[in-house]
């Protein structure tokens, strides 16, 4: 990240630009910088200025305390300040939650689009988010950075032998130093059910995409949110799952954000 922008609570908040036209902000996911989100970058730039950014509390960004989803909101409010006042969102997993709040508060946003939100589509589901809530909140204020990771992959769903390996790896130190945003993007998914009401006060359009390789249930989220918000769309992508390979992803999205 080569720039800086000041928050509106002082959180220098480091970004960087690639192309011309009318903006579009990238806006990672949970346990991800901007450089996650930065190879979507590339083929978008070609028809648009797209802002990579680092939110607050990982990469290049600063932090302040105490933290609220207001704060992040407002990161982005600057961010689209800074390059010419109106933008479209692109926001995956929960940066998709994220990106969603940030057009309901108001912003002068033109488009929202999102990859995989992964609200919770059963009961279980929420007990299993709730679960997860109460045990992160208390491993990070004991200072057990591993162990939140370790929450946190488990809720993604990966095996506890490839848990173990993931400590293994040169990785699993830059994953520790980011694990306190973990709680940032809990805060930003609410209980984990989709938000109804909010959604219903998106004002813009919305395009709710999904990988047809991926859970079953992410599909019906990725559903569940254009359902909710007045103006939504629904898209599957063939062959993708939550890592979706961008040179599949941006023809879509360029579609979108140029009407």
């Amino acid at each position: 990240m080569d720039k800086n922008i000041v928050s509106r609570d002082g959180t220098l908040i480091a970004h960087e630009s690639a192309g011309r036209g009318s903006v579009v902000v990238l806006v990672s996911g949970a346990m991800s910088t901007g450089a996650t989100v930065a190879p979507l970058a590339a083929p978008l730039s070609e028809r648009f200025r797209v802002v990579v950014y680092d939110r607050r509390g990982r990469g290049a960004s600063g932090d302040r305390t105490p933290y609220a989803v207001e704060r992040e909101i407002e990161d982005l409010a600057a961010l689209i300040g800074a390059a010419g006042g109106e933008a479209s969102l692109y926001g995956v997993s929960s940066g998709g939650a994220l990106a969603l709040r940030a057009a309901a508060s108001g912003l002068p946003v033109r488009h929202v689009a999102v990859y995989e939100t992964p609200y919770a589509m059963s009961e279980e589901d929420l007990r299993e988010r709730a679960r997860y809530t109460e045990r992160l909140t208390e491993a990070l204020r004991e200072g057990r950075r591993g162990d939140a990771v370790e929450l946190f992959l488990r809720l993604t769903g990966l095996s506890e032998a490839v848990i173990q390996g993931a400590r293994q790896s040169p990785l699993w130190a830059g994953m520790e130093s980011i694990a306190p945003s973990l709680a940032y993007d809990d805060a930003v998914m609410g209980d984990g059910g989709v938000p109804v009401k909010l959604l219903a006060s998106v004002p813009v359009p919305v395009l709710s995409i999904a990988g047809d390789a991926s859970p079953a249930w992410m599909r019906e989220a990725a559903r569940a949110i254009a359902d909710a918000v007045p103006r939504g769309t629904c898209r599957t992508l063939p062959g993708q799952t939550h890592m979706v390979e961008p040179d599949v992803l941006a023809p879509v999205l360029a579609e979108f954000f140029a009407r």
